[in-house]
């Protein structure tokens, strides 16, 4: 328990920060939807001129157009993926190798503490610093919807259903930072792996839409939990979704085991 409140109390900065930027994010961007529901019509032929590859790289679709609320929170949902995911692979890829970036590893091995206890200490504590920053992307997306929705009617069952997937969201980019930062040498920066990973798979998953190939999309988090594609069939795709599981047990074991093994260079 000492190790767990440790880690989450050096995440507290860290929390605040990531919860106050995601939930301004959000809230920023739905304040322009009254101007354009307002003009829907104008909106909608400014659309219509861009590709459909432009637009299918950035989630966007004919069957939930930007100048409804849905369409429009799915379009700011999809971008605010991206700080959520920089946010989970800092925290997978810093838990365990801090240690060894700081040199603290000897201190903190020759505790009468074993490898399960502290590897699973941490796990908890950087799910729980991301279960905080999901829990004020959850009110500030509601709120920011309520506000600015223009009158518009919302489904807010598809907006649970979207807001869900926040949390294996999350998971897949913590357990695969965690993995490769057991399985690489050294992790000499952080905010470059983590973000490495999360453009990384942005950019794949853009390819995916443009390209319309599923293969693509199976390595990509970003279209396994697709805005789009959730606020309009109002599910998870199946086969995506266990692919994700699939790969945060991977990654998870692999780290497990593969840190109780690890030769952890210290002083």
């Amino acid at each position: 328990m000492n190790i767990y409140l440790f880690e989450l109390g050096m995440y507290k900065k860290s929390i605040v920060i990531w919860s106050i930027a995601i939930s301004f994010w959000i809230i920023f961007y739905l304040m322009f939807f009254p101007m354009i529901a307002g003009d829907e019509a104008a909106f909608d032929i400014i659309m219509e001129e861009f590709p459909e590859e432009f637009l299918a790289a950035f989630g966007m679709n004919s069957d939930l157009p930007m100048s409804s609320i849905l369409g429009y929170f799915g379009l700011t949902f999809g971008m605010a993926q991206i700080p959520i995911a920089i946010q989970a692979a800092n925290y997978g890829f810093g838990t365990l190798s801090i240690e060894e970036r700081e040199l603290t590893a000897d201190f903190l091995l020759t505790k009468p503490i074993t490898r399960r206890k502290i590897i699973v200490s941490k796990f908890f504590a950087a799910l729980t610093g991301l279960t905080i920053v999901n829990a004020c992307i959850w009110v500030s997306s509601i709120l920011a919807i309520y506000l600015f929705k223009d009158g518009q009617t919302v489904d807010l069952g598809k907006v649970f259903i979207l807001l869900s997937s926040i949390t294996l969201f999350q998971l897949f980019f913590l357990s695969v930072g965690m993995a490769i930062s057991v399985s690489v040498k050294k992790v000499g920066s952080v905010l470059s792996f983590s973000m490495g990973l999360s453009f990384g798979l942005y950019i794949l998953n853009s390819l995916n839409s443009i390209f319309s190939s599923g293969f693509l999309g199976i390595f990509s988090p970003y279209t396994h939990f697709n805005p789009t594609y959730i606020l309009v069939e109002g599910s998870y795709d199946i086969v995506y979704t266990l692919i994700s599981v699939i790969i945060i047990t991977i990654s998870l074991t692999m780290s497990y085991f593969l840190y109780l093994k690890r030769n952890i260079h210290s002083l």
